[in-house]
């Protein structure tokens, strides 16, 4: 079974507060989550674009892209008191009351 939301930003916190420095400031993580969205982005042009990796490029992943992007996103959602599990209802409540008419449903019958 996976972890809950609430399971991945205390274990993020766990592990960060074991550091002195702990939480970097939110326009450090914005920067720090740019950079990582870049990093996907790169790694999505190399395997489905027009841009393949060079011969010593090291090897990468979307899926650890992924996740270096999830990190990032607990560590901004601790930082600023925020809980994710709640911050996704409310996304799911404006996308299922904005967009209910707007894309076409597989089962329509």
């Amino acid at each position: 079974m996976g972890k809950t939301m609430a399971e991945m930003q205390q274990e993020v916190d766990a592990y960060i507060s074991q550091f002195k420095e702990g939480y970097f400031s939110p326009l450090s993580m914005m920067a720090r989550m740019s950079e990582e969205v870049g990093e996907l982005a790169r790694e999505v042009n190399h395997r489905y674009g027009e841009k393949p990796k060079k011969a010593d490029e090291e090897e990468n992943s979307i899926e650890m892209e992924l996740g270096d992007i999830l990190f990032i996103t607990l560590c901004f959602a601790n930082s600023l008191n925020i809980d994710l599990a709640e911050a996704h209802n409310k996304v799911m409540h404006k996308f299922k009351t904005r967009d209910e008419g707007r894309w076409t449903k597989i089962n329509t019958e």
